[in-house]
């Protein structure tokens, strides 16, 4: 009995040795490799059509995970068949894939969504709708982008509540980082304010926001009046938009509303009173 155990170690447990090794490596190693050549080629890419940094990172991040992903299971999968053919070389393991291929034909039936979710999971990637990192809404619900798989996408909104969605029920996306974002809001001032005064202060406001270090590299256009929307007695609204940097609208626009106020406030321009005051109450 130790003379064929130590005849089997002689003659193939220096092969089983040698091709876990190379599984390791190929999994490390290749994983790294893979890595890199999908930085390189996204980078390029993103050359060739001028997008911006945060884009680009998005973009690398997402092809990063599938494609590491698969390369893991294909190296797996591979190394597992190896060895088991070093440990068992006579047997045969065409009747498995036979079986497995009945199998495959009877839970295809069973599995067309796992089959649809796949499918537009590659779409989604491949047609680069929305990547890790992007701030998305889907079927009403929105966050941000933690992973997209091959199955589902995950998302995480402004409460910490984490949404999963097979992609094949993904029918409508809007993505609100997408190559550039925009810093919309409103103000009200009184009626009796000068309008082209406070005209002057929003273009001024954002003009000097737009020069700053800290601010101009979040800024494309300076925030700026677009036009004069709803009215009333008490109050003007005058709108204000820009264009900003994928996700930085929100700090932009907190920016701009905090020095408009100081502004308005050293100018002694009013503000405008609520369109529906609260009730007053009741004693």
């Amino acid at each position: 009995m130790n003379r064929e155990i130590t005849g089997w170690v002689s003659m193939h447990g220096l092969q089983v040795i040698l091709a876990v090794v190379i599984v390791f490596a190929l999994y490390y190693a290749g994983t790294a490799l893979v890595v890199g050549i999908v930085y390189r080629a996204v980078q390029q890419n993103a050359k060739r059509h001028g997008w911006h940094r945060k884009d680009t990172e998005k973009r690398q991040k997402t092809l990063v995970n599938l494609f590491r992903n698969v390369w893991r299971v294909c190296v797996v999968t591979i190394g597992i068949f190896i060895i088991f053919h070093e440990i068992f070389p006579d047997v045969s393991l065409a009747p498995l894939f036979a079986s497995a291929g009945i199998i495959g034909v009877a839970l295809g039936f069973g599995s067309q969504s796992l089959v649809k979710d796949f499918i537009s999971g590659i779409f989604i990637i491949s047609e680069n709708q929305y990547r890790v990192g992007d701030i998305v809404e889907i079927e009403g619900a929105g966050g941000t982008v933690e992973r997209i798989g091959t199955r589902s996408t995950v998302l995480r909104d402004a409460d910490g509540n984490v949404h999963y969605f097979p992609n094949g029920m993904v029918q409508h996306v809007i993505n609100k980082t997408m190559g550039y974002s925009v810093a919309r809001f409103s103000i009200g001032v009184h009626p009796s304010a000068d309008i082209d005064k406070v005209i002057d202060i929003i273009n001024t406001t954002g003009i000097e926001l737009s020069k700053e270090g800290k601010w101009k590299t979040k800024i494309i256009e300076a925030p700026s009046f677009v036009s004069v929307g709803e009215f009333t007695s008490t109050s003007v609204t005058l709108l204000v938009s820009g264009k900003t940097q994928p996700s930085d609208q929100w700090s932009v626009t907190a920016e701009m509303r905090r020095r408009l106020l100081a502004e308005l406030e050293k100018k002694k321009i009013e503000l405008g009173a609520a369109a529906f005051p609260a009730a007053p109450l009741k004693k």
